[in-house]
């Protein structure tokens, strides 16, 4: 029955998330592994059911991995399904821990809170840890009351909510102590929180590019030189049907092809009159050559056709970007020549009056690293992105739920640009503003506002999971104290009887 209990909240995670998109699950998908944690008084035991459960969730929320490194990365369905597993094997053990120890707070009056907390902890170790991709907390992008939480603790607040009530039911069906669950009588005080903002048109606007380039494309020189006159007269075309209301900029997006600002003076000089003939700044995704170095890059040019920054991303994609040890036998899915080098520095640009910033693609998965942008001043952020890697999968909706939160944690316009999709505007409550149909060749013209208001958390950023991690850490220390020197001298047996109680699982 463990077993089963186990493999239960796997499948119920899938479900929560796209392409099921059952997100009412969020708050009940771990109870049947905490009921089951909570009975196995085995220690091995609950790091295998955690460790199942945990592979069957990565396997199946990220089943579009087999899919890229089969078709892009040129290993084969098998050896793409194989490395799939593998992935899911390590990112199980996060659940595996978590299990372990979950299996001993859920023994404690005090599990409600504790059992989260741990939850908490572990989870904001994803991104240090190697991969970092759906946070519990993201089911609740279009919850209005726990979403409130988003500016103050980040993602992680609706991760702990959502664990909580997990937890209270959990202890439900092990007939634990009513008194035991008062703690949801917190929640409710959300709704006293400041709401999201209310949906308002925004006053500036930008034109944001979908070129739908082939990804397996096999480039000429000329063929390279038409594609950017095409785009660029896309993009002209767009800017000009604004009328009297022009765009602040025109935003494209990261392109599978060889177009190189920094190398190509065709190119260079291409998106330099661009910027100047339509009056506004242009944000292009590049890639930047520094020696040996290779940079998946982003460069501003202002209006008068000069360029103002470039940001190199730091967070790169492991297969995408670069082949981790020991997989030198897999290709790169990009087809740049050679590893990318990690950035090492955010970049914030002045455009005019107002400053703004670019986050590249697989950046959005790491809630304290986009905040750094708006912490540092910029007024509204850009997400550039390549999705075409993942195929007609649903890690396109997964990758916008993320990017969503981000917009919510910040209190930001989010304006992303995708090669096929998804393009579109997402404003300061992570509500999606309008997108482009998939797989076509189309700009768009977006809404946003400039905002330089800082929320909490994007001044203070994951203060949340660490306090989290020193409340596991102490409630960890305060089970072991009861397990080993559980009944003092002075102990009535009133009290001894109550905490025997609350320390047995049910039988």
């Amino acid at each position: 029955m463990n077993w089963v209990l186990a493999l239960a909240s796997a499948a119920l995670l899938i479900l929560t998330f796209p392409r099921f998109q059952l997100t009412w699950l969020a708050p009940v998908a771990l109870a049947p592994l905490l009921y089951a944690a909570a009975r196995e008084l085995r220690p091995f035991r609950r790091f295998l059911l955690g460790w199942a459960a945990g592979t069957v969730f990565w396997f199946g929320v990220c089943y579009w991995i087999q899919y890229t490194l089969a078709y892009y990365g040129g290993v084969g369905n098998f050896v793409g399904w194989l490395l799939l597993f593998l992935f899911a094997i390590v990112k199980g053990l996060h659940l595996a821990v978590f299990a372990l120890l979950a299996g001993i707070l859920m023994r404690r009056w005090w599990a409600v809170p504790a059992v989260p907390a741990l939850w908490v902890a572990i989870e904001a170790t994803h991104g240090s840890l190697g991969f970092a991709w759906l946070a519990l907390g993201n089911a609740g992008i279009e919850m209005g009351v726990p979403l409130r939480l988003a500016p103050i603790t980040g993602v992680w607040g609706l991760s702990f909510v959502f664990m909580m009530m997990a937890t209270a039911l959990a202890l439900a069906f092990l007939r634990r102590p009513r008194l035991q669950l008062l703690w949801l009588l917190i929640l409710p005080f959300l709704a006293f929180l400041p709401p999201m903002p209310p949906a308002l048109r925004g006053s500036e606007t930008a034109v944001l590019l979908q070129p739908n380039v082939s990804e397996t494309e096999q480039w000429t020189p000329a063929g390279v030189h038409q594609e950017e006159d095409e785009l660029a007269a896309l993009t002209r075309r767009s800017a000009a049907l604004a009328g009297s209301h022009p765009p602040a900029i025109s935003v494209w997006p990261e392109i599978p092809a060889p177009f190189y600002y920094y190398d190509d003076p065709y190119y260079r000089d291409l998106m330099d009159n661009l910027a100047r003939s339509t009056h506004a700044y242009l944000l292009i995704g590049d890639v930047a050559h520094e020696g040996d170095h290779v940079f998946n890059s982003a460069t501003v040019i202002s209006p008068q056709g000069v360029p103002l920054s470039r940001y190199d991303k730091v967070n790169l994609v492991p297969f995408g970007e670069f082949v981790p040890w020991p997989f030198g036998f897999a290709n790169k899915i990009s087809t740049e020549v050679g590893d990318f080098s990690p950035g090492s520095r955010i970049v914030v640009t002045p455009a005019g009056a107002h400053k703004i910033a670019t986050f590249i693609c697989y950046e959005s998965v790491f809630p304290n690293f986009v905040r750094q942008f708006a912490n540092r001043g910029a007024e509204v952020l850009y997400n550039i992105s390549n999705d075409g890697w993942f195929g007609n999968s649903a890690a396109r909706q997964q990758h916008l739920t993320i990017v969503r939160m981000r917009a919510a944690e910040n209190r930001r316009w989010i304006l992303r640009s995708t090669n096929d999709g998804i393009t579109g505007a997402i404003d300061p409550a992570g509500r999606i503003r309008g997108t482009l149909p998939l797989y076509t060749q189309a700009a768009s013209y977006s809404g946003f506002n400039y905002i330089a208001e800082k929320t909490f958390y994007t001044r203070h950023g994951d203060w949340f999971p660490v306090v989290c991690a020193i409340l596991t850490l102490a409630a960890l220390a305060a089970g072991f104290r009861l397990r080993f020197f559980p009944l003092g001298s002075q102990v009535t047996a009133g009290h001894r009887r109550f905490r025997e109680r609350c320390a047995q699982p049910q039988q």
